[in-house]
């Protein structure tokens, strides 16, 4: 039934559209949980079900076979034991490179978007390393960092001779090697975020402040930094992630968790305790550990977005 605007409807048609209202409203419900079922379904499948048994097996001696219940005195275990916290004080130097990733992103995606000379040619070489696998990137870090790499070449070249050093053979220089080339492997995908995000920015606020005299280090600070906050928060969260959960494959290719665990994170160690000991109770348990810590970032994530909003 049309209503002509101004035109009031008569009582009995008012109450027949406010009885209608709630009876939409339940079929509309009805018909979306429907459709979600079976999306619900599967997760619950192929995801909580999965975590639901790493739960109890992380309370269990468990060698692939048989598994002897144990109780929670296993976390208890795991968190007394001082390999575990040199783990995780592995990856949070691992952590220390994430906001070095995201300057040098920002910083090349300003260069690039000013159309700097031969901003093509570098935008290739940026973009390369997100290209390959993290064995591939592996094996450039060995031929970099090892004792007759790259890096001893050239400094031995220069006649810095004194500064050569087997930089995968101590635990610290191994790890800053892995981190120098973590930040190489994702500083091309954070770069393409920035652009995309710069891309956002309408020219005429920089038109704007160029009138008023700002400098190009002004706009770029008071301007497009603040316009950024969002592709901040997005790629600290993806780079913070991808130090937890991304670095299998390259520290196995460089240095398979050595020298004396200077490399192993804890996605590391669950594979060397499962697989390399045959602890898959001890490997369910720091997986249950690693869902905890990537969920935190992601609720992270969450709030920091909403904050932003």
């Amino acid at each position: 039934m049309s209503v002509k605007p101004g035109v009031d409807l008569p009582e009995t048609s008012q109450e027949s559209v406010a009885g209608k209202a709630p009876s939409f409203n339940r079929d509309r419900s009805r018909t979306g949980i429907l459709l979600v079922l079976p999306a619900a379904a599967v997760v619950s499948v192929f995801l909580l079900v999965p975590i639901g048994e790493a739960i109890y097996y992380s309370m269990t001696n468990w060698n692939g076979l048989s598994a002897q219940w144990e109780g929670p005195s296993t976390y208890v275990t795991m968190f007394k034991d001082p390999l575990f916290w040199r783990v995780l004080e592995n990856n949070a130097v691992l952590l220390l490179a994430v906001p070095v990733t995201l300057m040098c992103g920002v910083t090349l995606a300003a260069l690039l978007n000013e159309h700097v000379w031969g901003w093509r040619i570098f935008r290739a070489a940026i973009i390369v390393p997100t290209a390959v696998s993290w064995v591939v990137l592996g094996v450039v870090g060995i031929q970099a960092f090892a004792q007759n790499g790259m890096l001893n070449s050239m400094l031995g070249s220069l006649g810095l001779h004194f500064l050569e050093h087997n930089w995968l053979g101590s635990p610290l220089s191994a790890l800053t090697a892995v981190a120098i080339t973590f930040v190489y492997s994702l500083v091309g995908v954070n770069t393409l975020i920035f652009v995309t995000g710069m891309a956002t920015i309408d020219p005429s606020v920089y038109e704007a402040a160029r009138l008023d005299g700002a400098t190009w280090w002004q706009s770029f600070t008071k301007l497009t930094v603040p316009l950024l906050k969002r592709y901040f928060v997005f790629t600290f969260v993806i780079t913070a992630i991808s130090a937890f959960s991304a670095l299998f494959s390259l520290i196995f290719t460089m240095t398979s968790g050595g020298p004396n665990y200077g490399t192993t994170t804890i996605e590391f160690f669950i594979y060397q305790q499962a697989f390399g000991t045959g602890a898959f109770g001890t490997g369910a348990l720091l997986g249950i550990v690693l869902l905890v810590i990537l969920s935190s970032v992601s609720l992270m994530q969450l709030r920091l977005m909403s904050r932003s909003e």
